[in-house]
């Protein structure tokens, strides 16, 4: 009995391990982003003032107060925004630290790829975002209406323009992460660019449901500017995933 008990305590120690690995990602995380929000509530307002800027630049929009709590809750969220934005290296760092040990060695060289090109992806979306589909997208949603709505004043709260867009970069930055999931699953067998380039028909289709699906915003135009970029991000999926395919081939024929 105590040799049994003994055999299962050693075998749960990894999972124990583990646990208290990914206890350790989670603190550290939490206390760089805690950090990050602290030092970003000094520079909130004039990070707010340049997030709005798609809305401050139309002159007929204007920024209103609804509750006594709405300025502090403003500045909450967009300190906890520029917190996360600060603290990702640090979190990024946590990831890696947590899966790196469990690769082989062969396997490590392919997440540094992943996660560089991840972040960049990601904030080539938000960048998209806010550059160009937001300017566009606001005053098309806005003005939509044409004179039964241009007759009046259009106010927003600054609490859902902040929700909004945070929305909106979540949603760009997400859908950009589409090339990194199709090359991960030619380089593991499941796909080959031969399958995404006949295709094609049905991955359009796929794209224009994927972005009326995932659109924060029931429009057509936004949902178009969300899902030409992606069309875009497949064929360069399929162009990069014949040199995967062929260095997958080469690896495996070495074997």
């Amino acid at each position: 009995m105590r040799r049994r008990k003994r055999q299962l305590n050693e075998a749960n120690l990894p999972l124990m391990e583990h646990l208290k690995a990914l206890r350790k990602v989670l603190i550290l995380s939490a206390y760089a982003i805690l950090l990050g929000t602290l030092v970003g509530w000094f520079f909130s307002d004039q990070t707010f003032g340049y997030l709005a800027a798609p809305v401050t630049q139309l002159q007929e929009i204007t920024f209103i107060t609804t509750t006594p709590l709405e300025p502090m809750l403003v500045k909450v969220k967009v300190s906890l925004l520029i917190g996360i934005v600060l603290a990702l290296p640090v979190v990024v760092w946590q990831i890696w630290s947590f899966v790196l040990p469990a690769l082989k060695q062969n396997e490590r060289k392919y997440l540094y790829f992943v996660f560089p090109s991840s972040v960049v992806l990601f904030l080539s979306g938000v960048g998209l975002c806010f550059f160009v589909v937001l300017p566009i997208g606001l005053k098309f949603l806005l003005f939509v209406g044409g004179e039964a709505v241009t007759s009046y004043t259009p106010f927003l709260t600054k609490t859902s323009y902040v929700s909004f867009l945070t929305t909106m970069f979540l949603t760009f930055g997400l859908v950009f992460q589409l090339p990194i999931v199709l090359l991960v699953l030619i380089r593991i067998g499941v796909l080959t660019p031969q399958d995404l380039a006949t295709k094609r028909r049905w991955a359009v289709l796929t794209i224009v449901i994927l972005a009326v699906v995932v659109s924060p915003t029931p429009d057509l135009l936004t949902q178009l500017l969300m899902a030409g970029p992606m069309y875009l991000l497949y064929e360069i999926s399929i162009w990069l995933g014949y040199l995967v395919a062929r260095k997958r081939e080469n690896e495996l024929a070495l074997k």
